[in-house]
This record gives C-alpha cells, structure tokens and sequence, in this order.
C-alpha cells in the first residue's frame, strides 16, 4: 500500500460511505486520479461500490489497515505546572477543570473515541491524585516517575521505556486542551508531530523540508515560516524501539537530564529518525501555559 492508497482508504473508513466526486473535493484531487485508485483497490477487493455508486471499506481493506492502527496512548502527566499557581498548589495541572472539565479527559476521551483502549498516563506531582480518573476509565495504567521533581520531561520517557511495550503509540503531553477529536486518528501512516503553520512564533516549534514532504528538519524555541509545536505526536513501532533505545542513551549524557524529551528523536539523534508534521489549527488543540491563560478561557477562576 502507499500513501495514497492508504489516504483513501482511511478517509472511506471514517465516512463510511461515499461516492468518487465526494472523494475528489475532499482530497482535492482530480477525479480521473481518484477513479484510478478506487478501481485498483476494489480489483484487490479493498473496496466495493454499490448500486448507488457507493464507496465502502470491506473487511479486507480494514485487515490492510491494521497494520496501520495505533494501539497504546502513552500521556506524559508527571510535572508540577508551576506557570499555572495558584491552582496547581493543591492540583497537577492535567486534573484542572476548564469550563467544567478536567484537561486530562479531552485526550482521554478522543483516544477512546478513536478506538484506543490501551492508555498508560505517567504520573508524578500529587501522583495519588490521579487515581479518580479511575472511576470514569477503570482500565487505565500508571507508570510513577520518581525524578519528576529533579529532571526534565525526559524522564518520563526514561522510566516509560522499561515499563511500555514498543507497539504504534501515540505520546501527548497531558495539559493539551483537546476541541476536535479528530486529531487523534486510529490510523497513522508514519510518525508525526502535530503542529500549526505560522509566520512567527515565540515558542517551540519546526521546520520543514518542504511543504510537499513536511519532514521536519530543526526543533527551535521560537522561529519565522515554520510550525508551532503541539505536543501530540505517534510513533511507528520501530521508531518507538529506537526511541527507547535512545532515550536511555540521552539520559547518560552529560546534562542529559535536563533535556525534553522529544529533543532526543527530532535533535540530539535526530538522524535516526524521520518525522514530518501533521498539520492542525489552534482551533483544533490548546494548550494552558499561565493562569491569566486560563482566567481567559474559564472566567469561574477570576476572584
């Protein structure tokens, strides 16, 4: 299967059924291109039409698609929040409630609206708090990271990769204020980073290839014409083993512990791997830095 193939067949997946001028707008391309495509899958009996000139998956185009599928959400949860005291005094900052909801359950619930059940949450601060998640997602797993207090997010990964099976992963910081579910896909075709399209940015952020490709090339706190950095991203079963592996290898170098984590894939070893962007919007996902950020979004902390 290649990418295109495989862009189709995920877009049929999640509309179920549709027809070949519908696919066409959708992706933008010509509609001889998408013919061309649709005949070969449904020659491979990936697809099928009806009578209604209906485009459907069949179950053996969703077996092709399984070796595509993300299987575990790992959630990075051990930190203090230091930029969001007051709050964060008596409460992690994933267990905040925004306008009625804890920050924690947007990535919760799109992951198991995208068929995720496999959630490890790796937890530090007030790791006892986390526990009421329990009551609402009864087959969550905790990793505790006992150098929360002491290093960077790094060692989250760190004790992660002793402790979480390599598989297709995603790996998202457990303060992002998820709007639209569909940024987390039950398919992925190779390892990304979700990131915004920007002229300017002061925070952390990359650069790309080329927009054809987008394989991200530099990891930067603040740049021109590049993409601010949200921190979602999945992982290939191999990429996750080497990130593993060299997380480890991070970790022992010198100053090692203060690094982030996602420094090891996209500079320190950067040519070990090869990840591109995965565009959204700041509509779709947000992330809380301070409290007047917060105060902004829920005015129930304005007191």
């Amino acid at each position: 299967m290649n990418k295109s193939e495989f862009d189709l067949l995920t877009l049929i997946y999640k509309n179920k059924k549709t027809r070949l001028e519908d696919l066409s707008k959708v992706t933008r391309t010509p509609l001889a291109r998408i013919t061309q495509i649709v005949e070969k899958l449904k020659d491979d009996g990936i697809l099928s039409e009806s009578r209604k000139k209906e485009i459907s998956i069949s179950e053996k185009g969703e077996l092709r698609l399984e070796p595509y599928r993300v299987r575990k959400m790992l959630i990075i949860a051990a930190g203090f929040g230091s930029r969001l005291v007051p709050v964060t005094l008596n409460t992690p900052k994933p267990l905040i409630r925004v306008n009625g909801t804890r920050i924690i359950d947007t990535i919760l619930d799109t992951s198991l609206a995208a068929g995720i059940e496999d959630i490890t949450i790796v937890r530090g601060y007030l790791s006892e708090q986390f526990d009421q998640l329990l009551y609402k997602y009864p087959n969550l797993k905790f990793v505790y990271n006992p150098y929360f207090n002491e290093a960077n997010n790094i060692s989250s990964l760190y004790i992660s990769s002793s402790q979480v099976d390599a598989e297709n992963m995603y790996i998202a910081e457990a303060d992002l204020l998820i709007s639209n579910p569909s940024i987390i896909e039950k398919y992925q075709w190779s390892s990304n980073y979700l990131g915004v399209p920007v002229k300017r940015t002061d925070d952390w952020c990359f650069t790309v290839s080329s927009d054809k490709d987008s394989k991200i090339q530099s990891l930067s706190v603040g740049g021109y014409d590049c993409y601010h950095m949200f921190g979602i991203s999945f992982w290939a079963k191999t990429d996750v083993e080497k990130l593993y592996e060299d997380v480890r290898k991070a970790w022992l170098l010198p100053g090692g512990k203060e690094k982030y984590w996602d420094q090891v894939p996209l500079d320190i070893f950067k040519d070990d791997f090869s990840v591109s962007v995965r565009k959204c919007s700041f509509s779709d996902i947000a992330e809380i830095d301070t409290f007047r950020e917060l105060q902004d979004i829920d005015h129930s902390y304005c007191y």
